[in-house]
């Protein structure tokens, strides 16, 4: 039957999907949540043991400054990453806007984090391989974002894209606010699935296919207590998990992007724009989240 062969070619496609999960703004994001060793302890050890007990590759990208840990308790908390097997890698210092610093500033900033990280990441017979952007956000002009790109592969690294950008930052914080707790826990999966399945959708119509994607989450007390369920639900929808290099393997990371401006934003959208396609964005946060992200930020 037609119908039979449509739902099994459907069936293979999503048993075909694959995505690299990383985390940004390692030790802990500004969630609203405790800033104590300790609390940022039981926040990281929560937040890995899905990945170590499922065996599911994982990156973290480190401000090693935006923190009020000592060098010491910095350190542990690293090494818990990469006791549980996960990668580290560069997110500037303190995590800068490139909108709002200079081009020698932000290079500070690459170097003064590196001096942190390449020893702790060497140390394990590891290679400090990939830099992401706070913020995604590449060079408000031509010649920054130039300047930028090019010292960044001066210094060995590989730049780290994302496909399934989102607004998990916001619902964390709404998270730490004991009155939107209950509420953040039933609307944040599906949130984050709604970004996801448009992510999915608009790889074919960009790419000509879906490919293996990379999605971007946060270390936050909300991911730490959600990301049984997030992964649950990448599993329900037909997904493996890959590390971010192997999913950089793919040709589809080879395509041209040519933005320039002050937005920080999926590689998807980056990729339509340089081929002149209508704009489509993914679906918003609420207001709700909106506006408690606006009040405490």
């Amino acid at each position: 039957m037609k119908w039979m062969a449509l739902l099994c070619a459907a069936t293979a496609m999503a048993a075909q999907r694959e995505v690299a999960i990383t985390i940004d703004d390692l030790p802990r994001g500004g969630d609203g949540g405790g800033t104590s060793y300790e609390a940022v302890r039981a926040m990281t050890v929560r937040l890995l043991a899905p990945f170590q007990e499922q065996k599911i590759p994982l990156i973290g990208f480190v401000n090693a400054g935006r923190n009020e840990l000592s060098r010491d308790e910095l350190r542990k908390i690293l090494d818990l990453w990469m006791d549980a097997g996960a990668d580290l890698a560069n997110h500037t210092w303190s995590h800068p806007s490139l909108n709002t610093v200079t081009v020698e500033q932000f290079k500070e900033e690459i170097v003064k984090n590196e001096e942190v990280l390449r020893p702790m990441v060497e140390a394990r017979g590891k290679k400090l391989e990939f830099f992401r952007y706070p913020g995604l956000m590449m060079g408000p002009t031509a010649e920054t974002k130039h300047a930028i790109a090019d010292f960044v592969k001066s210094r060995g690294y590989r730049n780290a894209p994302v496909t399934f950008d989102n607004s998990d930052y916001m619902y964390a914080l709404a998270f730490t606010n004991p009155a939107l707790t209950d509420r953040v826990r039933r609307e944040y999966v599906p949130y984050l699935e709604s970004v996801i399945a448009f992510f999915e959708t608009r790889s074919v119509e960009v790419v000509g296919r879906e490919f293996p994607q990379i999605m971007l989450l946060h270390a936050s007390e909300l991911n730490s207590r959600m990301m049984p369920d997030i992964l649950a639900m990448f599993r329900r929808r037909g997904c493996r998990f890959i590390s971010l290099d192997q999913a950089l393997k793919d040709d589809a990371y080879r395509q041209h992007e040519d933005y320039i401006g002050r937005g920080g934003f999926s590689w998807i959208h980056r990729w339509s724009q340089a081929k002149g396609m209508e704009n489509k964005g993914e679906p918003d946060e609420p207001e709700w989240v909106r506006q408690e992200f606006q009040k405490r930020r």
